[in-house]
């Protein structure tokens, strides 16, 4: 089964209150099996727009536990958050076998 990948653009408007979201995340990322890969970082755009702020990677061990993660309970009151307090895209894809 391939894994499969969140990818969120993030554009923070409150600095204070993302750093608080962002530690909370790390607990339920792990809870369902996730694993950061990008956390922001340098970015520099070869074809197209650049993001306007960060871009994080989580990586699942398949595009259920993605969909699982982002539609829990446990994440729910974080989204909420971070939807508040950012401007952002976020989708799931899956990846190559």
């Amino acid at each position: 089964m391939p894994c499969a990948y969140l990818i969120v653009e993030i554009e923070v408007k409150d600095s204070q209150a993302y750093k608080g979201y962002t530690a909370a995340t790390l607990a339920v990322v792990a809870k369902y099996g996730g694993e950061f890969i990008v956390r922001g970082g340098r970015v520099d755009a070869r074809e197209g727009a650049a993001p306007a702020g960060r871009v994080v990677v989580i990586r699942f061990p398949s595009y259920d536990k993605a969909s699982a993660f982002y539609d829990s309970e446990d994440y729910a009151e974080l989204l909420a958050l971070r939807l508040s307090i950012t401007d952002s895209r976020a989708f799931i894809v899956e990846g190559a076998d």
